[in-house]
C-alpha cells in the first residue's frame, strides 16, 4: 500500500521508517514546518510542573537555558510518544496521557491535588485545544509558553501532484485538524480535489476527520485512540481490507 505521510519533520522520517518496516511504500509531504522558539532561563520559575502537548515543545525546552530547571520538575505529556522522548531527555517524573490534550485535564487535576502551585504549558503558538480554560474552571493555575510555531506549506510539490493525479496514493495520514485543513486547501488550490478524495484518510481523532468536510473524501478511518501506535494499527487494518490478506 502506498501511504502519504503529512507530518512535519522529524516525526515524518520516523513514521516513514515504521511504515516501510511494515512493507508499505511511503511518500512524505509535510503540511507544516516547525520552527523552535526561545524559552527564557526563568520561564519555569515557581512552577509545580510542566505540561507538554508536543514533542516539538520538548525539543525547544531541551535546547533552552530553562532545561536544567525543567528536569527537576514532574512533566505531564500528551501521549506515550512524548513521554518516551521525555524519558530519553532524562526526566525522572513522567506522566503520560492517552494522546489528546483534553485527556490530560483529569491527569493534571490529580497532579495539582498532590503538588499545589502553578503549571507551565509548553506548546505551539496555535493549539487545537486550549488547556488553560478547563484547568482554570477547576481552580488550577497554569500559564502557556509558546515553544514553537508551525508554518503551513503553501503548495504541493510537483511529485506529489503527479502521484495524486495518477491515483497512486492509497492512504493519507493526518495527525491534526490543522494539518487536515491545510491538506484539503492545497489539493483544492492545485485543482486535484477530485483525485484526492479517493485514498483512505487515516485520522488521529474525530476532530481531524471533521476538518476534511470540505474535501468530502470517500473513506475516513479514525484511530481507536489518539496516538501513533493506534495510527499504525489503522494503517494495517486498511491494508488488510484492501488486499484481503
Amino acid at each position: 500500500m502506498h501511504v502519504l505521510v503529512t507530518r512535519p519533520e522529524p516525526e515524518a522520517a520516523a513514521c516513514k521508517a515504521q511504515l516501510e518496516a511494515l512493507g508499505h511504500e511511503v511518500s512524505v509531504e509535510p503540511m507544516l514546518r516547525i520552527e523552535l522558539l526561545p524559552i527564557a532561563n526563568d520561564a519555569l520559575a515557581g512552577a509545580a510542573g510542566v505540561i507538554v502537548t508536543s514533542r516539538n515543545a520538548l525539543r525547544a525546552l531541551a535546547a533552552s537555558p530553562a532545561f536544567a530547571a525543567a528536569l527537576k520538575l514532574p512533566i505531564l505529556t500528551v501521549g506515550p510518544g512524548t513521554a518516551e522522548l521525555a524519558r530519553k531527555l532524562k526526566f525522572e517524573r513522567v506522566v503520560a496521557g492517552e494522546g489528546s490534550a483534553a485527556d490530560l485535564v483529569p491527569i493534571i487535576t490529580n497532579a495539582a491535588d498532590r503538588t499545589p502551585g502553578p503549571f507551565v504549558h509548553l506548546a505551539g503558538e496555535t493549539v487545537a485545544f486550549d488547556l488553560l480554560k478547563p484547568l482554570a474552571a477547576r481552580g488550577i493555575e497554569a500559564r502557556k509558553i509558546d515553544a514553537y510555531r508551525a508554518i503551513p506549506a503553501q503548495s504541493l510539490s510537483e511529485p506529489m501532484k503527479n502521484l495524486l493525479e495518477g491515483r497512486a496514493i492509497d492512504a493519507v495520514i493526518l495527525m491534526s485538524p490543522r494539518t487536515a485543513r491545510i491538506y484539503a486547501r492545497l489539493v483544492a488550490d492545485a485543482g486535484l480535489a477530485e483525485y484526492a478524495r479517493s485514498p483512505a484518510f487515516l485520522c488521529l481523532s474525530p476532530a481531524v476527520a471533521a476538518s476534511l468536510r470540505e474535501l468530502a473524501p470517500d473513506r475516513i478511518v479514525v484511530a481507536e485512540t489518539p496516538n501513533s501506535e493506534a495510527m499504525l494499527a489503522a494503517v494495517t487494518r486498511v491494508a488488510t481490507l484492501s488486499t484481503g490478506v
